[in-house]
């Protein structure tokens, strides 16, 4: 009875998913296993990998078992590793895992995998997973999805994760798939700009070779997002991930009247307009500075 409690609370803290080690060390044979398996009370999800059949399969136990079907060695990174540490909503499809360079294993449906040897500083291990690190994860996550600068965003406004830890996790993890994207997204951070939008634009601007403007430069009260001193065209742009509220909406434009009436040009471009039309953008903002 102390064996199948021990097992019933491993399962519980595991979301239902065991490997062959965990199931002998809890005390159960290879035959009491293959028997399960016949039953159907265990199902066989990777070789040495199975799923306990009396509860939901979670999107938990989906991203434990693509990680343990790989080894001890693997890791879950991107976005899986994204969804570990809660700083995103849903979990991917396919689960990203990484694992070492010289390492066996083959990924099974469902899985994309990476090969690298990562630092033990980029490791950790979270409710029973191999992960990479906060750092590491926000770093990489960013970069695998069209509007993953939000993660790198709120991982900063949370103050999970500050922006020197960011660039040591990059720095050491250079030549990864999505590494030139991340270092983009990291100096546009380093800048100043305040929110993800803010960033896609200080990108664009270097991108075009547009020069003459400086970040967050008070105007009227407040400090716009990118403003040209000289020709006193200031840029305001919109998260849409971040001010879709009422409020938000009716201070922006007390905001937008008040630089207006300070005797600057005020240019506004959403998220939208950014990442789907980027050269309309900058067709937009040469027009308003060209003198």
């Amino acid at each position: 009875m102390r064996r199948i409690g021990v097992l019933s609370e491993y399962l519980r803290r595991h979301d239902g998913v065991l490997t062959l080690d965990h199931a002998l060390t809890a005390g159960i044979s290879k035959h009491a296993v293959s028997r399960r398996i016949r039953s159907g009370q265990w199902l066989r999800c990777a070789r040495g990998v199975y799923f306990v059949n009396d509860r939901p399969f979670t999107d938990a136990a989906r991203i434990r078992v693509a990680v343990w079907s790989l080894g001890p060695a693997a890791v879950a990174s991107g976005l899986a590793a994204a969804w570990w540490h809660h700083l995103t909503q849903f979990a991917p499809d396919p689960v990203e895992v990484t694992m070492p360079r010289n390492a066996s294993g083959r990924a099974i449906a469902g899985v994309r995998l990476r090969r690298r040897d990562l630092a033990n500083e980029d490791i950790v291990e979270r409710n029973g997973l191999r992960t990479t690190a906060v750092p590491l994860t926000v770093v990489e996550a960013a970069t695998r999805i069209r509007d993953g600068a939000r993660i790198l965003d709120r991982a900063l406004q949370r103050d999970i994760v500050e922006l020197r830890e960011l660039w040591r996790a990059h720095l050491r993890n250079k030549g990864r798939y999505g590494s030139p994207a991340a270092r983009m997204l990291l100096r546009a951070a380093s800048d100043g700009a305040r929110s993800a939008a803010e960033r896609l634009l200080v990108q664009l601007l270097r991108d075009a070779g547009i020069t003459g403007w400086i970040t967050n430069h008070p105007v009227g009260g407040y400090r716009v997002d990118v403003a040209f001193l000289r020709q006193k065209v200031a840029i305001e742009v919109d998260g849409l991930a971040f001010h879709i509220g009422s409020n938000e909406f009716h201070g922006d434009r007390v905001r937008q009247n008040a630089i207006t009436l300070a005797g600057w040009t005020v240019l506004r471009f959403t998220w939208l307009d950014l990442t789907c039309y980027p050269e309309r953008v900058v067709a937009t903002v040469r027009s308003a500075i060209r003198v």
